[in-house]
């Protein structure tokens, strides 16, 4: 019988620190690491889109959740 144990770590790092770089640049030479963005296509998308102001504005959480809904 074989059992395989697997831990999952989640770590925050700040891009923008030089430290936080260079460690995150020795993170992804490790072979038992991987490294995954928090942001799928969908969100980059979106996150684009709302920095050209592309976005629905809503005056109450009623009409955000009927505009949702549809």
């Amino acid at each position: 019988m074989i059992i395989i144990n697997t831990i999952m770590t989640y770590i925050v790092i700040d891009k923008t620190d030089k430290q936080a770089e260079a460690f995150l640049r020795y993170v992804k030479t490790l072979p038992f690491a991987k490294i995954q963005s928090g942001e799928n296509a969908v969100t980059i998308k979106a996150m684009e889109q709302a920095k050209k102001g592309k976005v629905t504005k809503h005056k109450s959480s009623k009409e955000l959740i009927a505009f949702l809904n549809k």
